[in-house]
């Protein structure tokens, strides 16, 4: 099924700095030098033990099926329900901090601030309005029963609140209602036309879950590491089989379209090769009636959450081509650049650049080509993105900045090649009022520490809310942004090129190339252009025709404004401030967007030779440099390619000449490959093309120079360090023909 540009999937985690505060005891780690390969549990799974070490992969072809009586064929991703899956548009619910729908039952306390009852009434009686935003699914986090264990402390029933932690994987925690409310919200969402996704915690479990078999009589195994005081590691292939029971009931049982899979890492690719296969052939063998009356089979889908950089998610989640494990997975390192274009990320970094957008794409190559990304903004471990915006000092709720910049982000959701999946109550910009100024050293008994904050009150009109079950109404701009967030999710449904297009990155005029970030979609016979601007500042530019790779009219889909290129062939376009154009494009090229210049970036003076003859020795820095960053084989930092190592040239001069196949954009430093010396432009500023400029100690994540290479051809990056060894001055420069 694959028809999307290898290019899409390519965003790196350049800066992927998660200094989350514990949930109750809970660690990760982050690596010390630029590169995307920390390890982040998952805050609902405290004292995770980070057990890595379970992911060999079998999955070759001669693996059975469990019951030792056939070799399976190996699974593919190119089925119908994975080509449906492309136009998934998720909300995400955490079932115990939603809506309040049965005041009787509730878990009473929780981490975050909200009620902590909400149960699956609530959902059910939301289903309509979840409808009525233009999404097509439903996430729930985990319903299974989390039984208390004799004398358990506050941490533990804060943690039976999130369901992260299991006892019985075949019985609804009542907490949250019956098995009867299960089957009538997803009976009642099918109707309505939309999918239902539980929420899969196939890798930990609690201590007592042994007490509680399956239907057919098999139990979890009991040998496995401890983690979070009151749960144990799953063991495989020992567990295997009981999972597999627990992934296929609530297929045949309900009816469920598949599963989001918590902590993904837990389980060995092998493993997720027959959890796949047997979710699918449960799939295949129920039907429900849909909301147009016909007979369908559960979509089967499945996502992988892995809190980590591309190279974990290729390695963990996807597997190979040949082989593949999952076919979906969670996009983080698109989520870390987003949020920081045009907020912060968690750690308070960030990087208000379109290039910083644009330079991970490349980094997708780490990916198999049947890799489908889910594209998100936040989640229930992350802090939202009203609240980001507030902690970067950005904006504020009363600031107009702030409604635009969520829009903002909604429209790169919604220009998102893959499924996308959005938590709930980001529709009205949902956030913790004076958040940043209220936490203390003390967030976890606040509710206010990083990985709970978005944990609140689910905010639904014209139903109870918070603590006091206040009936909610949106005030003027809440709902404008829903309203908003509507008409995206209605273009996204009606446009198979936003959410199936094959994509091609254009580099923006020089002139705005920092703040504007421009995609081509095309899908069938339809292209689209997508413009968005990050900065506070409205942008007036002008497109060569070529580089658009149109000839007739561009179309606005949201206003029906349309632009016409003038008698020298070029498009002016003006986009607004924190905003975005999604352009229909009539009569586009066969070769699509593309121009040749005559003459490229060109620097002069020593820096820009691309001839210069070797010196003896490393020079004064006395070690191999390399160009270290996102590009295609780059590893996104992670790798040290000899084609992009320096050559000490003499005079504390470095250079190295890289052939770039085409137009791209990623970022790098100037790295050794200890990570001794970290080198970018001064400030971490974009690289601009033919202009020497100053270079500065660019330590740890999040300290990148982003670089646009505006079409294919041999370029000089070179690099004059000073005498003190802690900067100097830097120049990336296209050869000379």
């Amino acid at each position: 099924m694959k028809t999307l540009s290898r290019q899409w999937y390519a965003l790196v985690l350049s800066a992927l700095v998660l200094s989350f505060s514990a949930l109750v005891g809970c660690g990760g780690s982050s690596s010390g030098d630029s590169g995307p390969d920390v390890v982040n549990p998952d805050p609902d799974d405290d004292n995770d033990n980070d057990d890595d070490d379970t992911g060999d992969d079998d999955s070759d072809g001669d693996d059975t099926d469990g019951d030792g009586d056939h070799t399976a064929e190996p699974l593919t991703c190119d089925n119908p329900s994975y080509a449906e899956a492309m136009n998934l548009r998720i909300y995400q619910v955490m079932t115990e901090s939603f809506i309040d729908g049965d005041p009787g039952i509730g878990h009473g306390v929780g981490y975050g601030t909200s009620h902590h009852s909400g149960d699956i009434r609530g959902i059910i009686d939301s289903l309509e309005y979840i409808k009525g935003l233009g999404f097509n699914a439903i996430w729930l986090t985990p319903v299974f029963d989390s039984v208390p264990l004799s004398g358990q402390d506050l941490a533990a029933d804060r943690l039976d609140a999130t369901g992260y932690y299991a006892s019985n994987y075949f019985a609804i925690d009542p907490n949250f209602g019956s098995m009867d409310d299960a089957r009538e919200l997803v009976d009642t969402a099918h109707e309505l036309g939309l999918y239902v996704f539980f929420d899969g915690v196939f890798g930990h479990f609690k201590n007592n879950a042994e007490e509680y078999p399956s239907v057919e009589g098999r139990t979890v195994t009991t040998g496995g590491a401890s983690v979070a005081g009151t749960g144990r590691i799953a063991e495989y292939p020992d567990d295997l089989e009981f999972f597999k029971e627990v992934a296929t009931y609530w297929v045949e049982e309900l009816k469920i379209d598949g599963w989001r899979l918590d902590q993904a890492y837990q389980v060995p690719l092998d493993a997720w090769v027959e959890i796949r296969r047997a979710v699918e052939d449960a799939s295949a063998s129920v039907t429900y009636t849909n909301a147009d009356g016909e007979a369908v089979n559960p979509l089967g889908y499945m996502v992988a959450e892995i809190w980590k950089g591309e190279a974990d998610i290729a390695a963990e989640a996807y597997g190979s081509d040949d082989n593949p494990a999952l076919c979906s997975a969670f996009d983080f390192p698109v989520r870390y650049a987003l949020v920081q274009a045009l907020a912060v990320e968690e750690s308070g970094a960030n990087n208000p650049s379109a290039a910083r957008l644009r330079s991970g794409f490349n980094s997708y190559d780490t990916y198999p080509d049947h890799a489908i990304p889910n594209g998100f903004m936040g989640n229930h471990d992350l802090v939202r993105f009203g609240d980001l915006l507030q902690r970067g000092d950005i904006a504020d709720p009363q600031d107009d900045l702030y409604w635009a910049r969520h829009k903002a982000a909604y429209s790169f959701l919604a220009a998102y090649t893959g499924p996308i999946t959005l938590y709930y109550g980001e529709e009205i910009g949902e956030e913790v009022p004076d958040y940043a100024d209220q936490v203390t050293a003390n967030c976890a008994d606040q509710g206010l520490c990083d990985d709970h904050v978005a944990r609140t009150s689910g905010k639904v009109e014209g139903l109870p809310s918070g603590t006091e079950r206040e009936v909610f109404v949106a005030n003027e701009k809440q709902a404008e942004l829903r309203d908003y967030l509507t008409e995206l999710m209605e273009l996204r449904a009606a446009q198979p090129a936003l959410y199936r297009g094959e994509r091609t990155a254009i580099v923006a005029p020089i002139d705005v190339a920092g703040a504007l970030y421009a995609d081509y979609k095309t899908y069938a016979d339809d292209a689209i252009l997508y413009l968005l601007n990050v900065s506070n500042e409205p942008i007036e530019t002008t497109f060569e025709a070529c580089a658009l790779g149109s000839t007739g009219t561009l179309t606005n889909l949201l206003t029906d404004e349309t632009i016409n290129a003038d008698e020298e062939g070029r498009y002016q376009i003006q986009i607004p401030a924190s905003a975005a154009l999604f352009l229909n494009v009539e009569s586009p090229t066969e070769d699509g967007p593309g121009c040749t210049t005559s003459d490229g970036p060109v620097g002069s003076g020593p820096l820009a030779a691309c001839d210069t003859p070797a010196a003896d020795g490393t020079g004064p820095l006395a070690s191999d440099m390399y160009i270290r960053g996102s590009y295609a084989g780059g590893d996104g930092f992670g790798a040290t390619p000899s084609d992009r190592r320096f050559g000490y040239k003499g005079d504390n001069l470095y250079q190295v000449v890289v052939n770039e196949p085409s137009a791209t954009s990623y970022g790098f430093k100037f790295a050794n490959a200890e990570w001794t010396y970290e080198f970018a432009v001064a400030g971490s500023a974009d690289v601009v093309l033919g202009a020497e400029q100053a270079m500065a100690v660019a330590s740890g994540p999040g300290t990148e120079s982003s670089i646009d290479i505006p079409e294919s051809g041999d370029y000089v990056f070179s690099f004059q360090i000073n005498d003190a060894l802690d900067g100097g001055t830097m120049m990336v420069s296209q050869c000379a023909e």
